[in-house]
Parts: C-alpha cells; structure tokens; sequence
C-alpha cells in the first residue's frame, strides 16, 4: 500500500459508515413531522449548544443558504433520506433549524368561474 492509496481507502471507508452510527442508532417515528418536500432552513438565532457532530454542521451549512427540502438535502448530503430526517428532527428540536410544510399547490378553479371571466373580459374590450 503506498501513501497515495491512503486516501482512496479513507473514502472508501467514510461510506462504509452505518447510518446507525450516524444517527446514534435511533430509528424514525412513525409520526415523523418531515417528509420529503419539508422545507427547512437555519434558524435566525440558533442556540449555543454543545458541539455539533460533522453531519449535523454539514446540514447547517447546507441549509444557511435558504430553504431546501429534505430530499434535496439528502442528495447534497448522500445519506439516506431516513438518516436526515432524524438528523433534521434533532436540529429543529434543538432550535438550530426552522421548518415549514411545503407550499401546497394551487386550486384548480372551476372551469366555469374561468369562462364566465373570459366572457366578461371579452364583452368589455372586445
């Protein structure tokens, strides 16, 4: 083994980490408050606690630039979408993060309200 293979083995091995190590071995709730297009994003004044571990800072940092959904933070991330929602749940339960259900989509409007519209809109300017 030279020194050059060194770090290609520590990559290797940072995958091989079991995602119950990360999350200390807990398991998701079946209640859990986020789901995939849960937007969160780093609290205004996040609380001085104790020191946070490197998948922790790393969803901090992720999220500092704004609102991203839990998908999007386990794709930046590569860990398993159930490894950041118990990630994400301890941030927001620690004050560090802030969340808010997705923006839902619109309301279809009922096709007679639209024409009814048009009619109107046609009548006054032609």
């Amino acid at each position: 083994m030279t020194p050059d293979d060194e770090p290609e083995l520590e990559h290797e091995a940072a995958e091989l980490v079991r995602p119950y190590v990360i999350t200390n071995g807990r398991d998701l709730l079946d209640g859990s408050e986020f789901s995939l297009i849960t937007l969160v994003t780093v609290h205004a004044e996040p609380p001085r606690t104790k020191p946070l571990d490197p998948e922790k800072l790393r969803l901090l940092e992720l999220c500092s630039g704004g609102f991203l959904s839990v998908a999007e933070i386990a794709g930046h991330t590569r860990l398993p979408v159930g490894v950041v929602k118990i990630l994400v749940a301890d941030l927001a339960r620690e004050g560090h993060l802030y969340s808010r259900a997705p923006i839902p989509s619109a309301q279809l409007v009922d096709r007679k309200i639209l024409e009814e519209v048009l009619n109107g809109l046609q009548a006054r300017f032609g």
